[in-house]
């Protein structure tokens, strides 16, 4: 079985990022609660907006998130039973190839630059299962989809769904 898994929102807590770059930039106090359903940029005053979707140009941005809880653990267990591909549309982003390329040798090294998919478009993935946050890449998938779950998405429900990590291994391993 081949696998493909995406980065952001997925392993990698990018919403969480947002989060805590604008409460510090604006001395704010949004929590992810008040961001269920929406985009993190929906979630601020139009004026701030900007500088929340100028966020992922910044370098050090992908870098320094962190890890999705169990993802490492969970991960490791499905790359020694199949083939597991890590597909994130870095390219929209192309300062964040070499951080992304970076944090996954720090956080998945078990995961080889062989079995990294770094592209613009995901539609041109073919395999069994894809594992993202993002309806517009798991729309096109001709395998299985699984909707990880993340705040932006979780009024979506058009798709098989894991809330969590544990999720996955339930029901892949």
């Amino acid at each position: 079985m081949t696998i493909f898994v995406d980065m952001d929102e997925v392993i990698a807590d990018a919403y969480n990022a947002h989060l805590n770059i604008y409460n510090q930039e604006f001395n704010a106090q949004l929590t992810l609660e008040d961001c269920h359903g929406k985009e993190f940029w929906q979630c601020v005053p139009v004026e701030h907006q900007q500088s929340i979707k100028d966020h992922t140009r910044r370098d050090g941005f992908f870098g320094d998130l962190k890890v999705i809880a169990d993802s490492q653990e969970v991960l490791e267990a499905l790359s020694e039973k199949y083939e597991v591909y890590i597909a994130s549309a870095a390219m929209e982003f192309p300062q964040s190839l070499r951080e992304k390329s970076d944090w996954l040798d720090k956080h998945f090294p078990f995961i080889p630059w062989q079995k990294r998919i770094l592209c613009g478009n995901k539609h041109v993935l073919k395999g069994d299962v894809l594992i993202d946050d993002r309806s517009k890449n798991l729309e096109p998938f001709e395998g299985r989809s699984i909707m990880f779950t993340s705040p932006h998405n979780t009024k979506v429900t058009a798709f098989e769904r894991a809330d969590t990590w544990k999720d996955i291994a339930d029901k892949l391993l």
